[in-house]
Formats: structure tokens, sequence, C-alpha cells
């Protein structure tokens, strides 16, 4: 897999300023895991992303630019940094992959009103307006924390999306089945990891804490699933906050959610 490193913090509207310095460290983290549970050694190439730190637009022409690069031989991931960054990394991936999917495991939408830049808390929307992205060829799973306005949009435009409630009422297994059928049916998928759609008590450290969300075993088990799937071709793990971290707990999810994914 080719991690790209995305140190980027400036789009999250000041709430995730520590996002920064999370791609040094789960890559450091995931130093640690010396097999993937499969048994598989992971392999992992590092890169990086030159960003600007005072722009929201340089900053995804640099994503853009680096990720349209790959030939996707192999998955490529993006270390965020705030959520914005997935804007441009799938931009860059279905321009070379007509018709991808997008599935964003996250304790938020991102459908808020949309702007001329892509935040981290209107990405999807904005993807959605700009045609980058089918609107049946979007997933939100992990919703727990919304505004009136993104409810409405979700349910207008008939976004597939799925809140905790929902996925307790389902049975977990039962909802993991459904959706890995669903997304295998994409001719290529592009997985968006926030870490706050982990309960606060497995990511203490997400950019924004949201009580009830997915165990870290269930997150590793989705994970794993989305994984198997031929279409996967790119990834991004976002929203970690290494500075408010407890015994880097939330670092070392991110790692292991990395190195299952290589």
């Amino acid at each position: 897999m080719i991690v790209l490193k995305v140190p980027f913090s400036r789009g999250g509207a000041g709430k995730s300023q520590g996002c920064g310095l999370a791609p040094d460290k789960i890559v450091e983290c995931s130093e640690e895991f010396l097999l993937k549970e499969s048994g598989i050694s992971p392999v992992i190439d590092v890169d990086a992303v030159p960003v600007d730190q005072g722009s929201i637009e340089e900053t995804n022409k640099s994503i853009f630019e680096k990720v349209k690069k790959y030939s996707f031989a192999e998955p490529v991931c993006l270390l965020g940094g705030d959520h914005s960054i997935t804007y441009a990394g799938f931009k860059a991936f279905a321009s070379k992959h007509p018709g991808a999917g997008l599935l964003v495991l996250d304790a938020h939408p991102g459908c808020g009103t949309d702007t001329d830049a892509a935040s981290h808390e209107c990405f999807v929307r904005k993807l959605i307006a700009d045609k980058l992205v089918e609107r049946d060829k979007v997933i939100i799973v992990g919703i727990r924390n919304w505004s009136g306005d993104e409810k409405q949009y979700l349910d207008v435009y008939r976004i597939k999306h799925f809140t905790m409630k929902q996925l307790q009422l389902t049975g977990f297994n039962n909802f993991l089945d459904g959706l890995t059928e669903t997304v295998s049916s994409w001719p290529s998928i592009y997985l968006s990891i926030d870490i706050d759609v982990a309960d606060p008590s497995c990511a203490p450290a997400a950019s924004h804490i949201e009580p009830g969300g997915l165990s870290s075993r269930q997150l590793i088990n989705l994970v794993q699933r989305i994984r198997l799937l031929k279409g996967l071709r790119m990834a991004d793990i976002v929203e970690v906050d290494p500075k408010n971290d407890l015994n880097d707990i939330t670092s070392k999810l991110a790692a292991k959610l990395l190195v299952e994914l290589a």
C-alpha cells in the first residue's frame, strides 16, 4: 500500500488543529504491528503531500496532483489531517475511476451547507454538488450528530446513510453483510474513515468527541471486510489529534486500521 501523509489541519474550521501531527504518529505506531490479523505481513510505502496550512485550495491542488500520479495497481491511503482532504483525494481517484463510490465512516454526515472550499463539514455535499460522485454511490455509516439541514439534505436527495441507532436495531453483522453486498457492486471504492466513527472510549483523541460509536472491534471488522473487496483501491484515515490522546490509544487504533488496509 502507498501511504501519503497529509498533515493538513486548517480545513476543520479551527476544530481540528492537532490533526497535523497525526500522520507521523500513525506511521510510527503502525510499526508496532508486525503482521495483519490474517497473518500476512503489511507492505507500506510512505510518502508525503506538501500542504499549505493557510489555504485549503492550494492543499487540495497538491493532493489532487500527487494522487493522480498513481496507477492504483496497489491501494493508496491518505493519512490526515482533517476530513477536508477527502474532497481532493476522491476527485483525483474518480478522475481515473469513473463511477467510483464513496463509503464514509463518520459520526457526522459531512453535508453541511457547501462553500467554495470543501471543509470537513461539507466535503460530501460538495463532492455531490460538483458531480464528482453520483448520489447513489455514497454511503455514510455511523452518524449520531447532525443538523436539521443535513438530515433534510440526505432525505431529499435519498443519500444512503446509517445512524448508530439503525446499526443497533439492525444488528451489526446483518448490517455488515448488507453493506458489503452493496459496495461490492460499485466499479471501484474509496473508503474514508473519520476516527470519530469509533466510540470515544476507543478513540479519545478524535477531533470531535461523539458518544455512542462503534467499538474498535466492530470498526476493525468492518475495515477487514471492505478490504477483501477487489474494488477497494483508495482510502483515507482522518481527524486523529495526538495532542489529546491517552497512551496513544487513538493513534494506535488508526495505525491498526492502516495495517489491516495494507
